[in-house]
C-alpha cells in the first residue's frame, strides 16, 4: 500500500471512479479508500443523458455500455388519468438520447473495476477516522479490516464518500437542509408488466392519490426498482410492517396497480429517512467535496449520478491545475459552478412538491418549445445556460404555473 500519494480520494463509487479515471490519465499518483466491500446495495439507479457524456470523457462509456444495461430514453408522469411523457430525442439542448438505468451494485464495480484495471490502488473496507492538514497537505488515518490504523500523506484530498459524508463530518462542515423532512420506502420486485418499444426503459413517476409518489425503474435483468417518497405522515396511514405497508401504498395507485398487479418483491423493503443535506462550504485548504458528499436534494430527476459525476469531472480538473502549481479560484471554478446545478435541480424539486410543475406538465395544451427545455432539464444539462429554464428556474417556473391556472380558470368559466 502507498503511503505518501498526490491525491487520497474517499469512496469507489461513481464520483471517486470519476475522479480518479480523469486524474490517472494525468499521472498523478492516488489512493483510493472505500469503506464497504463492492458490490454492495445502494439506491440511485436511474441516471440522466448527461452522465453519458461525463462517462464518456472519463473514458469509462464503453465498460458500461458492454454491461447491457436497461436503455433509458425519456420519463413518464402520471397523475389519476393524465399523462407526461417526456422523450430524450425531444429536447432543446444537444446532447444524448438515452442513458441507462442500472443496478447500483453492477454499475458501481463496473467503475470502480475498470479504473483499478487501469492502475489505480482501491483498499475496499478501509474507513478514514481522522484527517490533519498541514503546509503541504494532509495526514490521513484510515482504519482497514484487521483495525490497525495506518496512515497515509496526501498533497490533496477528495471526498467522494456519498452518504458516508466523511470530511464533512470530520470537519463540521454539514448544515441543515432547507428541505422538509421525507422518506423512502422502496425494494426490486419481478412481475412488472412493462410497455413495450422504446417506452420500456423510461421511468414511471406516479403521483399517487393521497399525497405521494411512486417511481418505477425496469432493469435489463427482468427485476424492477420501486419506491415511495412521502412525508412521515404520509407512512403513518399505513400500518404495518415496511413489506405491508409498502404493497397498500403501491395498489392505492391505480396507474402502479395496473402495472404491478403480479409482482413479487425480491427483498424486504428498505426505509431511508431525512437523506436531503447540505453543507457549509465545497472545499477548503488541501480538500474539496464531490458527489453525495457535497448536497443531495431528493430522488425525484434523478439528479443524484449526474450530480455525482459531474462535480467529480469538474474537480479533478481543477485539482490537476492546483497540483501543478497553478492559480485556481476555488470558488468560481468549482463551488459556483457545482452549485449552478445543485440550484437549478432545486428549483425543480420545490416545484415538484409545491405542486407548481405538476400544474405545467399535465397541462392539456403544454407549449412545445417550453416543454422541449424543461426535456433538457430532465436529461440533466442544467449548466447550460442557453436554456432560460436552467438560468431562470427559481422565478418562470411559478409564473409559468400562473399562467396555466388562469387559463384553466378561464376555460372552467
Amino acid at each position: 500500500m502507498q503511503t505518501e500519494v498526490d491525491v487520497l480520494i474517499i469512496g469507489a463509487g461513481p464520483a471517486g471512479s470519476t475522479a480518479a479515471a480523469l486524474l490517472q490519465k494525468q499521472g498523478f499518483r492516488l489512493l483510493v479508500v472505500e469503506k464497504q466491500i463492492f458490490p454492495r446495495f445502494v439506491i440511485g439507479e436511474s441516471l440522466l443523458p448527461h452522465c453519458m457524456d461525463l462517462l464518456q470523457e472519463a473514458g469509462l462509456l464503453d465498460a458500461v455500455e458492454a454491461q447491457g444495461f436497461m436503455h433509458k430514453c425519456g420519463a413518464i408522469f402520471l397523475r389519476g388519468d393524465e399523462t407526461c411523457n417526456f422523450d430524450f430525442a425531444d429536447q432543446f439542448t444537444a446532447g444524448w438520447e438515452y442513458t441507462f438505468q442500472v443496478p447500483r451494485a453492477d454499475f458501481d464495480k463496473t467503475l470502480a473495476d475498470t479504473v483499478a484495471a487501469r492502475g489505480v490502488e482501491i483498499l475496499y473496507g478501509h474507513g478514514v477516522t481522522a484527517i490533519a492538514f498541514n503546509e503541504r497537505g494532509a495526514t490521513v488515518t484510515i482504519e482497514p479490516p484487521d483495525k490497525i490504523t495506518r496512515t497515509i500523506s496526501a498533497r490533496f484530498v477528495l471526498d467522494c464518500s456519498g452518504y458516508g459524508r466523511v470530511l464533512p463530518r470530520l470537519l463540521d462542515l454539514e448544515k441543515p437542509t432547507s428541505f422538509p423532512t421525507r422518506e423512502a420506502l422502496f425494494t426490486h420486485v419481478t412481475g412488472d408488466q412493462r410497455p413495450l418499444g422504446r417506452e420500456e426503459g423510461k421511468i414511471w413517476a406516479c403521483i399517487h392519490p393521497a399525497g405521494a409518489w411512486v417511481w418505477i425503474i425496469p432493469f435489463s435483468n427482468g427485476k424492477t426498482s420501486v419506491g415511495v417518497v412521502a412525508t412521515p405522515e404520509f407512512f403513518q396511514r399505513y400500518p404495518g410492517e415496511p413489506d405491508a405497508q409498502l404493497r397498500a401504498i403501491l395498489m392505492a395507485d391505480p396507474n402502479v396497480a395496473a402495472r404491478l398487479g403480479q409482482m413479487q418483491f425480491v427483498f424486504r423493503s428498505q426505509r431511508i429517512t431525512g437523506y436531503a443535506c447540505a453543507i457549509k462550504q465545497l472545499y477548503g485548504p488541501h480538500f474539496a467535496l464531490a458527489g453525495n458528499a457535497t448536497e443531495f436534494l431528493d430522488p425525484i430527476f434523478s439528479s443524484g449520478v449526474t450530480l455525482a459525476l459531474a462535480s467529480a469531472n469538474r474537480v479533478a480538473k481543477v485539482v490537476a491545475r492546483h497540483l501543478r502549481g497553478e492559480t485556481v479560484d476555488w470558488q468560481v471554478e468549482y463551488a459556483d459552478h457545482v452549485m449552478q446545478g445543485i440550484n437549478a435541480f432545486r428549483a425543480y424539486v420545490t416545484a415538484w412538491y409545491d405542486e407548481t410543475l405538476h400544474d405545467i406538465i399535465f397541462a392539456a395544451q403544454a407549449n412545445p418549445g417550453i416543454m422541449r427545455q424543461i426535456c433538457s432539464v430532465l436529461a440533466g444539462y442544467v449548466w447550460d445556460t442557453s436554456n432560460p429554464y436552467v438560468v431562470q428556474a427559481e422565478r418562470a417556473l411559478p409564473l409559468l404555473s400562473k399562467i396555466v391556472r388562469g387559463k384553466k380558470r378561464r376555460e372552467a368559466a
